[in-house]
């Protein structure tokens, strides 16, 4: 026979072969008899019971080879759970029907855990450290008594790692670890040996990627010293600090865990830089101040030394403002600033014209802010049917925020602190002395698993003998969005002529309470009470209270109120973000 004859009938006979064999095959219904506590387990991974169009298979050898491989797979997967003697019987009595039958057995506990360790953690240990070990031990998540599953084993051996590792230990390592399973009386063993080795300390930055920016830039950023120990918490806090920056589009901080390198590590840093010229356009809306269209500016790269220049134009219906600010890079702790604003505002019948240049200080330290103040300002008022003044003042002002919140966009837990002292002298331009003083606190109380309290409180006190001649920034009005709802924005303070002005006392309440009966959309009630006078006495809380809708956007969570000002007796919608920190 020629060679191409043959292989021309083999591809004939496959044809032919192939749908008779189909034909003979019929679909097997699988059954699964078992306690609930493995059911969903065995029918979510058994593949024959996982799938929906099995086919009997035509030898009876096929038949049992898909038998041995069901009972194998879901021995080994019972296995993982800590069932180390199942029983596994299929029921085929039934024409074209197979029932597993699945007993688990015992479930194996843990009945001995062993934990040793090596290198430099254990030298520490004889000088005195021994409580480190003592802490690891016991926060080892699998102990005696528990059940065996290997998915919790593999996670209590990395849990060990990662512990040990994020300090000091950069190279530790798990040399040996084993699990001893006694079948028969359903136990089991556990033994880890971890080899922290060398203690590292940090050495110099080694910084990779900069091309514009100065080659110190990520040096002033950096809060890491040479020669302190090895901590992964501060690298990915230095990490996420750099990446915060307008500077970078991306970072990487890490280090090499080469243990010849341990005395003095390196610190590796790898930046992108981001574009430094941004510029863009905005519009919105609020109902304190109306419609608004804005346009800024910023380049942080200003004259090639990484200064960051912010600028923009704000134009609002009731106000319209110009600015321009430089930051300088920090200094360890610090950030210096200079800056220029123009604004005019007619809020209430007062028309403010102002210009002021400045300098500021702020400090981070961890959760709190504090910045220090120096500006000079120049500001001309003219009051509705009151007389028109202008003073020059050169004020200083110290603000002090702590923010402990779980969100700083959205927060629904924790608590916010504000605390302000300022003021100017007659000495130095101001046509007056005055201090002024200003506290705030806002408290996010979760209620259940979406919704929230919401309490805060303000008050405030400008010390002279007289509001005159101190500018309004330094004095007090309330009303609006964000302050007390139901009454128009800046509508709460004291009356010259038609005007109303600001006054040299402050206190404001207000409770709010917000379902979240979507992830985006919730519904609020509130109510707020406050005012502002020149004179304590005349302090009259006004009240307004309503609801409210929220949906939480990227920029916060946006809010539509409905208030009614019980002293006014009228209703007024509000919008604006919800968390103004």
């Amino acid at each position: 026979m020629r060679p191409w004859r043959g292989l021309a009938l083999l591809l004939f006979g496959g044809a032919l072969c192939a749908p008779l064999s189909g034909a003979a095959q019929q679909a097997l219904e699988v059954g699964l008899e078992a306690p609930e506590v493995v059911r969903e387990l065995l029918e979510r991974h058994v593949r024959l019971l996982r799938r929906s169009d099995v086919t009997m298979p035509d030898a009876a050898a096929d038949r049992s080879a898909m038998a041995r491989r069901v009972r194998r797979e879901v021995g080994d997967l019972l296995a993982t759970e800590g069932y180390f003697t199942p029983t596994v019987r299929i029921d085929r009595s039934e024409a074209g029907r197979w029932v597993v039958k699945v007993e688990p057995g015992p479930r194996t506990t843990i009945a001995e855990v062993t934990l040793d360790f090596d290198g430099e953690i254990t030298r520490a240990a004889e000088q005195g450290g021994d409580a480190y070990l003592t802490l690891l031990r016991a926060r080892w998540s699998l102990p005696p008594g528990v059940p065996f599953r290997q998915g919790d084993w593999d996670a209590a051996k990395q849990q060990l790692l990662d512990s040990v590792s994020a300090r000091r230990y950069a190279a530790a390592r798990i040399v040996d670890s084993r699990a001893e399973i006694d079948p028969e009386r359903a136990t089991a063993r556990l033994r880890v040996r971890l080899d922290s080795g060398p203690a590292f300390y940090l050495g110099p930055l080694e910084v990779s990627g900069l091309q514009e920016l100065p080659a110190d830039l990520v040096q002033r950023y950096s809060r890491l010293r040479v020669g302190e120990p090895y901590d992964r918490e501060a690298l990915l806090a230095f990490q996420t600090g750099l990446q915060n920056t307008p500077h970078f589009a991306s970072v990487i901080v890490d280090v090499e865990r080469d243990p010849t390198l341990a005395a003095a590590v390196p610190v590796r840093v790898q930046v992108s830089e981001a574009r430094p010229k941004h510029l863009a356009f905005g519009a919105g809306i609020s109902s304190n101040t109306g419609l608004r269209a804005e346009a800024s500016y910023r380049d942080v790269n200003l004259l090639r030394r990484g200064w960051e220049l912010s600028t923009g134009l704000r134009l609002e219906q009731r106000r319209q403002s110009a600015y321009a600010d430089v930051f300088l890079p920090p200094s360890g702790n610090h950030r210096d600033s200079v800056g220029a604003l123009v604004d005019r505002s007619d809020l209430e019948g007062l028309l403010v014209h102002s210009q002021a240049v400045g300098v500021a200080r702020n400090t981070v330290r961890g959760n709190i802010e504090t910045q220090l103040a120096l500006r000079l300002q120049h500001e001309r008022l003219r009051p509705e049917g009151g007389e028109s003044r202008s003073s020059n003042t050169l004020t200083a002002n110290w603000t002090w925020v702590q923010r402990a919140v779980d969100d700083l966009l959205d927060p629904t837990r924790g608590y916010v602190l504000e605390f302000q002292v300022g003021g100017g002298a007659a000495m130095a331009i101001a046509d007056r002395d005055f201090v002024r003083l200003y506290g705030r606190a806002v408290r996010y109380q979760p209620v259940g698993e979406r919704d929230v309290l919401i309490l805060r409180g303000e008050a405030g006190a400008t010390l002279a003998d007289s509001r005159e001649g101190i500018p309004q920034d330094f004095l007090f009005r309330t009303g609006g969005a964000q302050s007390v709802r139901g009454y128009a924005y800046q509508s709460l303070g004291v009356r010259e002529g038609e005007a109303t002005v600001g006054g040299r006392y402050l206190g404001t309440l207000s409770a709010e309470y917000v379902h979240w009966f979507r992830p985006q959309w919730g519904a609020a009630v509130f109510v707020d009470a406050g005012d502002a006078a020149d004179v304590r006495k005349d302090l009259d809380f006004r009240t307004g209270y309503g609801v409210g809708a929220r949906w939480r956007s990227p920029a916060g969570p946006l809010a539509v109120d409905l208030a009614w000002g019980h002293d006014e007796r009228r209703l007024r919608l509000h919008f604006g973000v919800a968390i103004a920190f």
